[in-house]
């Protein structure tokens, strides 16, 4: 078993090796510009100050040489808390083609509702910007070729917000895979359950939420124009016309985390069902949705999100090898082995005696008794970060590193295309009622496999 420093060494040599592996674009961004900012500074906007664009800026700003300069939202008191966070020096705007517009800006980072990632980043990268975006990278399939596309024309850095790629427990995870620590693979079972209100996405909305204080139209966008509605605005995930559902919101990160250790690039069959079991709140989304999933490395995918878990809430995974399981558990990862059987066994009480008898000496002949000797061999291993690591960090530390040597980051367009397009994959599947086929080559939906 490895002590915490071997694992963090082994750790971190194979986060590096994996982010070059993991690179599925050519180095695009190579030549363009670094920033210039004053004091070498990275000088970040933040577009969505929601939930997850606050959280997501007050990590990334941990990261020495980055600055937040502009914050844009569709909701006056989410711009007025930025300034109380960050300064009332802060540029604010309800619209982010303003922040877009400033030459101060070097990079933005995108927590807008799903359906305004294609066009925020988009827009962004032909502006001159680099890009990191939140999970799921689209909302709809034809967002993933156009940002793709995008980021390939313009030579900017786009990386895809699902942390687990740049993980130091996920990188000795994908280690402990590669070098047969549990045999080979031929399953990967994974999950994410909640069991409140919160986590089902049922969010407070401020008591001062009208048209006057939030921007209605901005918000739409592309999605169907409807009269103003507070739960749309602020509880946004519990609409198909603004999120992805729980495919896009959780199984994109167990996507993620799969693709990373396995090397795999998606499935190519997916079957899924699911329903809205407990949140009749008005939401068209299911709380409950189960999906299987062939891939051609030769293992299947079980997934499922439940949000009316009677239980504790949690995630987690178990990968399934010939010679043994690897858990990740929250913060750790954990093999564990139980020896397969020397011999096969015989099932002969139902022979005759003599039989009995003869079957047995013959059996014998071929798998002799052998009494163990030699050391115990170790059955469990288990591996953890020190306390307080955080794999958000990591992710914002590395995208910001490739936004200073222009090198390729660690989840490119094509892998959160590949993550997010798996995904979507349960929810056609569920809404069809059917099979559905899909060539994570190509990033296609296709007929047949």
């Amino acid at each position: 078993m490895l002590d915490r420093r071997s694992f963090l060494q082994a750790a971190a040599k194979t986060a590096a090796a994996a982010a070059v592996t993991t690179r599925l674009e050519p180095a695009f961004a190579q030549g363009a510009p670094a920033p210039a900012s004053p004091n070498d500074n990275i000088q970040l906007a933040l577009v969505g100050a929601g939930i997850q664009g606050q959280f997501d800026t007050k990590t990334a700003i941990q990261v020495p040489g980055v600055k937040l300069v502009a914050v844009a939202d569709c909701y006056d008191g989410r711009l007025a808390h930025s300034k109380e966070l960050w300064g009332a020096d802060i540029f604010t705007t309800r619209d982010y083609r303003e922040i877009l517009a400033r030459k101060d800006v070097d990079a933005v980072l995108i927590a807008t509702p799903d359906h305004w990632h294609k066009t925020v980043a988009v827009d962004a990268m032909k502006a001159g910007k680099d890009v990191y975006l939140e999970k799921p990278m689209i909302h709809i399939y034809p967002n993933g070729p156009e940002i793709i596309d995008t980021a390939r024309s313009t030579n900017r850095i786009l990386q895809v917000g699902s942390q687990r790629v740049s993980s130091i427990v996920y990188a000795k995870a994908k280690e402990l895979l590669a070098s047969g620590a549990i045999g080979k693979l031929n399953m990967v079972t994974a999950w994410w359950d909640r069991n409140s209100a919160i986590g089902a996405w049922d969010y407070s909305i401020p008591l001062d939420a009208s048209t006057e204080t939030c921007d209605w139209p901005q918000f739409l966008g592309s999605a169907p124009k409807i009269p103003w509605n507070a739960e749309h605005f602020f509880q946004w995930r519990k609409w198909k016309a603004y999120g992805s559902g729980v495919a896009g919101d959780l199984f994109v990160h167990l996507f993620s985390g799969t693709h990373f250790i396995t090397g795999s690039k998606g499935p190519t069959r997916a079957m899924a069902t699911g329903g809205l079991r407990y949140w009749k709140d008005g939401r068209d989304v299911y709380d409950v949705l189960l999906a299987l999933f062939d891939y051609p490395e030769d293992f299947n995918l079980s997934l499922r999100v439940n949000f009316v878990d009677g239980g504790e809430e949690g995630e987690g995974f178990i990968f399934v090898g010939s010679e043994g399981q690897m858990i990740i558990a929250g913060q750790s990862v954990t093999v564990n082995r139980v020896p397969r059987e020397s011999e096969p066994g015989y099932t002969i009480s139902t022979f005759t005696e003599a039989m009995q008898k003869e079957y047995l000496e013959a059996y014998r002949k071929k798998y002799p008794i052998e009494h163990f000797s030699g050391p115990v061999p170790e059955a469990i291993e288990k591996f953890a970060p020190p306390a307080g690591y955080s794999d958000s960090y990591d992710h914002f530390h590395n995208f910001f590193n490739s936004v200073r040597s222009r090198q390729p980051v660690v989840e490119d367009a094509t892998f959160g295309f590949r993550a997010a397009g798996a995904a979507l994959l349960s929810n056609l599947s569920a809404e069809k009622g059917t099979v559905v086929h899909w060539n994570p080559e190509t990033m296609k939906v296709t007929e047949k496999s």
